[in-house]
Formats: structure tokens, C-alpha cells, sequence
């Protein structure tokens, strides 16, 4: 198959870049800058703001050629996270989050969809703390609410063409990034990378052609 993955140089994105590379997919990884760590088959596609329409467009464009002109699954993993109380949290601190998240989705899938091919599929990534919204996690789950809506509509849209949407919704993943940032939080329950990797494995898959339209927890500690 053909996939394209966005946020691929995050350490989930790194992750899902490798599971692919390993069952012999052709991959086009988007990131913002080159990294030395990728695969050596996956095409890097150095893209800016993907919640900018044109910037999408070229890096969607650029992906989808380097696989030979068509897209079989994109992958879409660019996010933004902040912790905040209502009463704390600035206009600016919703708008970004609303940026990261859900604009960056739009523009993703809407730059990628002249490429996917019928029968083809979608993939996003929501959140488990997004339904309920813990203390801290309103602006955040807000905006990963926004990226359900939209997998949830696309599905049904883009049903007439055999194109399936779908979002796994983690909980806390296990990365160096978080375990720098919650020293004392114990990790033994958190999600690795490489096991949202296998439920994307799996989403893109013949095997999961009858799912569409849902949301999935990936929470348990693999």
C-alpha cells in the first residue's frame, strides 16, 4: 500500500513510519524537518503548517508523487497539547489548540482527498480524556472533540466511495517527551508507540474493511 504519514519525526509518528516500512508498505513521511532516524525507504516530505491550506496542498502533492501519484491510506498524527484550568486559559492558549488539532486535520485531509483513491482510508488521532474532560484538559479536549466531529461527518461523507475515517483516541503515550514533563507520574499504565502502531496497522488493513466512522480507545498499557 500506499501511506502517508503526518507528524512522522514525533516519536509516534516514528513509530508508525517503522510498523509500516516493516510490512513493506511505501511510505511518504511528513515532517518539518529531515530526520536521520526514519527508515531508509520512507520518502521524507518536508511540509510547514499543515492548518495552512497551501502548505498542505504542496505537501500532500509532494507525498502523493513520490509514491507514484496516488494515496492508499493517510495517517494523520500532527497534534498539539497544553494543560490548562478554564479559569487559567487564555484565547490564545483555544485558538492554538484548536490550530494543532483540528485545522491541521482539515487541512491534511482535505489536501490528501484529491489522491485517495476509492476504497481507500482515513486515519486520525483523537483523545481518550477528551470525553469526559478532566480537570486541566477543557482547551485540549475540546479541540481533539472538533477532530472526532470531523472523522465522524467524513465518514459518512466520503461512504459513496468506499473510503473509511476512523480516529484511535489514546490515552498518556509513553515518550521520552512525557516522561520528561511528568516525572512523577508512573508510566507502567501509559500506551508505547509501537502498540497505537499495530491498531493503525490494523485500521488500514483489508481486515478492518467493514469499520468506519469510529472512534477507538487505544488506553491499555502495551
Amino acid at each position: 500500500m500506499r501511506i502517508v504519514i503526518t507528524g512522522a519525526s514525533g516519536a509516534l509518528g516514528r513509530a508508525v513510519v517503522q510498523a509500516f516500512a516493516d510490512q513493506g508498505d511505501q511510505v511518504a513521511a511528513i515532517v518539518r524537518r529531515p530526520v536521520a532516524d526514519l527508515p531508509d525507504g520512507a520518502h521524507q516530505i518536508a511540509a510547514g503548517d499543515l492548518a495552512n491550506p497551501a502548505s498542505a496542498r504542496s505537501a500532500l502533492g509532494d507525498a502523493a508523487a513520490a509514491l507514484g501519484g496516488g494515496i492508499d491510506a493517510l495517517v494523520h498524527l500532527v497534534g498539539g497539547f497544553e494543560w490548562s484550568t478554564v479559569e487559567q486559559s487564555s484565547p490564545e492558549t483555544w485558538r492554538r489548540l484548536f490550530s494543532d488539532n483540528v485545522e491541521t486535520t482539515l487541512g491534511a485531509v482535505q489536501a490528501g482527498l484529491p489522491w485517495i483513491g476509492d476504497g481507500g482510508t482515513i486515519l486520525c488521532v483523537g483523545a481518550a480524556s477528551a470525553e469526559p474532560a478532566g480537570a486541566g484538559m477543557a482547551p485540549y479536549a475540546a479541540a481533539k472533540s472538533g477532530v472526532a466531529r470531523i472523522v465522524e461527518a467524513l465518514a459518512s461523507e466520503l461512504k459513496p466511495r468506499g473510503i473509511r475515517v476512523n480516529a484511535i483516541l489514546p490515552s498518556i503515550i509513553d515518550t521520552p517527551r512525557n516522561r520528561a514533563d511528568m516525572p512523577d507520574a508512573d508510566p507502567a499504565g501509559w500506551t508505547t508507540p509501537a502498540a497505537i502502531a499495530d491498531v493503525a496497522l490494523f485500521l488500514a488493513s483489508a481486515q478492518a474493511r467493514a469499520i468506519s466512522g469510529v472512534l477507538i480507545p487505544v488506553t491499555h498499557n502495551g
